[in-house]
């Protein structure tokens, strides 16, 4: 992960509200988390500074953010970290950001599901209500949403690296369950609202439940197959039969066959950056890897 040119620390923070929106500048201001694109620093108790320190497009995902998440949070059942205020780039950081709301819990890598039955409702709840016909004008996703076929190349990369870092036990089983992906009908119906980015980092959970989603910088229209592939990411063993019974309309075959190829691919991520996370490596997060392997596990029970 490519560091920030221009460190970023709870004094830039306070002076960039300050000199933007100084009806904010007496609130106290701590770091919240560092996230793979944007660092979240929050403001008093309720909202945060949302600055992009690493890849160069956070820029755009940022400014989508702040036109589309807006419209759509008024709509969903679970709290999302809606945009409030918007921050110009300036001589003391040269790239926009954002002031959102700040969503309370603990992400889902280190703190997982445990009340499956509650969080399959929860997540099938919230997915149908962002599944929606996205309007004109809507973003189209950078690689994701589209035919699951265009990401072959990706994945044949991402499964070598971990076959090579001696990860996969049974490659054979996950070759079956990419092949079956690729091989389902495509989507056919309207390109919907998705989130596109729902692994355990961007979920927060309470309790054992799910209480918030946030990270919505992927937002994009497309196939919902690639939000239902968190039914197999998100959820503990033996919950995802009761996530297809919740969620409206019903998903298809085709589309839970695509779904799970979606998910292959995100836990083979989820491995090689927690395999990187443990050996130190650049960009690396340890608590990635066990809910990816246990994910991995989930999936290709379904093949064999």
């Amino acid at each position: 992960m490519p560091h920030a040119e221009i460190e970023i620390t709870a004094e830039l923070v306070r002076d960039l509200v300050r000199d933007q929106h100084p009806d904010l500048a007496d609130h106290p201001v701590r770091l919240g988390a560092r996230g793979w694109d944007n660092q979240l620093w929050r403001i008093g108790d309720d909202l945060a500074v949302r600055l992009p320190w690493a890849t160069p497009d956070a820029d755009a995902l940022l400014r989508k953010e702040h036109t589309w998440v807006p419209r759509l949070a008024p709509h969903l059942p679970l709290p999302v970290p809606v945009p409030r205020r918007f921050g110009e780039p300036s001589e003391r950081f040269p790239r926009p950001w954002l002031i959102t709301t700040w969503v309370p819990g603990t992400p889902a890598d280190r703190a997982p599901v445990i009340r499956a039955a509650d969080a399959a409702g929860s997540l099938a709840t919230f997915l149908t209500a962002l599944h929606q016909p996205a309007p004109d004008g809507a973003p189209a996703g950078r690689d994701r949403g589209g035919p699951l076929a265009d990401r072959t190349e990706g994945f044949a990369k991402l499964l070598d690296s971990a076959v090579q870092r001696g990860l996969i036990h049974d490659l054979d089983a996950v070759h079956a369950v990419w092949h079956d992906a690729v091989t389902a009908p495509p989507w056919t119906g309207p390109a919907l609202w998705i989130h596109a980015d729902l692994h355990p980092a961007n979920v927060l959970t309470a309790d054992g439940s799910l209480c918030g989603v946030i990270d919505f910088g992927d937002l994009c229209a497309g196939d919902p197959a690639c939000d239902l592939a968190a039914a197999w990411i998100l959820l503990p063993d033996g919950a995802t039969d009761r996530f297809h019974a919740a969620y409206q309309p019903t998903p298809d075959t085709g589309t839970l066959r695509r779904a799970r190829g979606w998910a292959l691919g995100r836990a083979l991520a989820g491995i090689l950056i927690g395999d990187a996370g443990v050996h130190g490596r650049p960009g690396g997060k340890p608590t990635w890897g066990p809910p990816a392997h246990a994910a991995l596990q989930r999936l290709l029970a379904t093949i064999r």
